[in-house]
């Protein structure tokens, strides 16, 4: 026996039918205004998960960018500060060559011994150095000048100067991958010399400033072995934080990278080809209107239709 459709079984259907064309129009209509195809978990539970996951790494590599930016910052800063330090001690160098002379007369040792004190203090200056008001030779204690600045004229034996003074030898490490940190300080101790240490940078220049005040040629020169010395463990950390920050700019390349990689993963996940959604919603749009075309034909007949 056939089955009977009636009137109002149609009406239901082509009902139905909308209903499900304007729920597909108001997705495309959605996609189009937010530009992304997963607006909410329902979209797509699947795209929705490897999205939450790419969100998760994307902030993660976000992190370990900004702190690679700050180690990049914090070393090229301690380089420059190697640099100046390194300079002052070839003009020390410079100095005590001449100095060791014996030909020269008191008023040209005494011109030298003014210059060594201008540069003792400016090795102070350097150790005391500062980088976004942290100090960059005293280890992990960062708030605290790891170098006294007494001057060398002052002989007063209650002050401490320079030369006795240890600096913090604790490292700041800056996570810049996973499992992967870098630090991005250095001690004063391994720069200028622990207090104990002979060839203590601020030591040497203070027997030469003494040597000079004394007029003694070879005591001047005696201090040259030392000199070079320090100037030498001064070079082996200059290069390390060269090596350091070559490291950290491999490392700032391949979380570029990874960013990109992650954002292009990102948007083909989330986001909705343009063109795509406004091709399916005209398409949507016809068949709605198709849909409500046939439906009044079929709808509208009625009994008093029938009887005219």
């Amino acid at each position: 026996m056939p089955a009977r459709v009636t009137q109002g079984m149609m009406s239901r259907q082509l009902i139905r039918d909308l209903n499900a064309n304007m729920l597909r129009n108001s997705v495309y209509q959605n996609q189009l205004s937010t530009g992304r195809k997963i607006n909410k978990p329902s979209d797509d539970p699947v795209g929705i998960t490897f999205s939450m996951r790419y969100r998760s790494e994307l902030a993660a590599t976000d992190q370990y960018q900004r702190n690679v930016d700050a180690a990049v910052s914090s070393l090229e800063y301690i380089d420059k500060m190697l640099g100046q330090a390194g300079n002052v001690l070839q003009r020390v160098r410079e100095l005590v060559v001449q100095g060791a002379t014996g030909t020269n007369p008191p008023t040209a040792m005494d011109a030298i011994r003014t210059e060594i004190k201008q540069l003792y203090d400016q090795l102070v200056n350097i150790g005391n150095s500062q980088f976004n008001g942290k100090y960059v030779f005293n280890g992990q204690m960062t708030g605290t000048p790891p170098y006294s600045t007494v001057s060398l004229d002052d002989t007063d034996p209650s002050k401490p100067k320079a030369y006795d003074s240890d600096p913090d030898t604790g490292q700041i490490k800056y996570p810049v991958a996973p499992g992967v940190q870098i630090p991005v300080n250095v001690s004063g101790r391994d720069v200028f010399g622990s207090a104990s240490d002979p060839d203590n940078a601020f030591r040497i220049l203070s027997d030469i400033y003494t040597a000079l005040e004394q007029y003694d040629h070879e005591a001047v020169g005696d201090t040259l072995g030392r000199l070079d010395s320090r100037i030498d463990q001064l070079l082996r950390m200059h290069t390390e934080v060269g090596a350091r920050s070559n490291r950290v700019e491999l490392i700032q390349e391949r979380l570029n990278d990874m960013s990109i990689n992650l954002q292009n993963l990102q948007s083909k996940t989330e986001d909705a080809d343009i063109a795509e959604v406004i091709t399916n919603l005209k398409m949507g749009e016809n068949v709605y209107q198709a849909s409500l075309s046939v439906g009044a034909r079929l709808i509208t007949p009625s009994l008093v239709d029938f009887l005219r």
